[in-house]
């Protein structure tokens, strides 16, 4: 079987571009298209990905979210966010949560070639034409971002879950968990992040002030 790489977008037309742009450096490698989180899940435990590129907007996962359970279930397989987003700040956030690489959706097939290339090779690649030198992060929010990669897929999932005022017997439905489960969660989150409350848990989840950059909080 053919090594994998894994488009995780819900745009097909971009899908077909990223497409174009891996085969010239990746020749020996099959490409497979999904058009949201869970679908790149099921794909990405068959085991044999050796890259994925993921849209930080999609149907089911919002901003840094994918990114965080990704790089938690699947720490060897190297990630590149593809974004329409060009924000300095975002790119440096996304590298910090985990990923090889920020492929803005703006790039031609040249660049984005370029990239996924340095990438296979080891590098961390980031658009030569946005300047990330100056841009330096609040160290409380850096420390927070730490903090939130240390929670696991579920751990997020109840996380997103408070931020949207769910109750405990409500976040137990919605994951098909018990409610003990849901308190044992949130128990860890709460070490986790360094805070006694669900009160203090929503703060620290928007305290990264990018808007439906971490959690969709609608």
């Amino acid at each position: 079987m053919l090594p994998t790489v894994l488009i995780a977008d819900d745009h097909p037309l971009f899908r077909d571009a990223l497409k174009q742009a891996i085969k010239p450096v990746l020749p020996e490698h099959q490409t497979v298209g999904v058009g949201n989180l869970a679908e790149a899940r099921e794909r990405m435990k068959q085991g044999d990905i050796s890259l994925l590129l993921l849209d930080l907007h999609m149907s089911d996962s919002h901003g840094f979210v994918g990114l965080i359970e990704f790089r938690q279930e699947f720490p060897s397989v190297p990630i590149v966010v593809v974004s329409a987003s060009e924000d300095p700040e975002i790119i440096i956030r996304a590298i910090e949560f985990g990923a090889s690489g920020f492929i803005p959706k703006s790039s031609s097939l040249d660049q984005m070639s370029g990239a996924i290339d340095a990438i296979m090779q080891g590098d961390i690649w980031t658009p030569d034409h946005i300047d990330l030198d100056n841009v330096i992060l609040d160290k409380e929010q850096s420390e927070t971002n730490q903090k939130l990669k240390q929670l696991t897929g579920a751990q997020l999932k109840v996380l997103h879950a408070v931020v949207r005022g769910l109750l405990n017997k409500q976040i137990a439905h919605e994951l098909g968990i018990t409610e003990a489960t849901v308190k044992a969660h949130l128990t860890a989150i709460f070490r986790k992040l360094d805070v006694i409350n669900r009160t203090q848990a929503v703060m620290v989840a928007r305290g990264l002030d990018i808007e439906k950059a971490l959690l969709d909080v609608d």
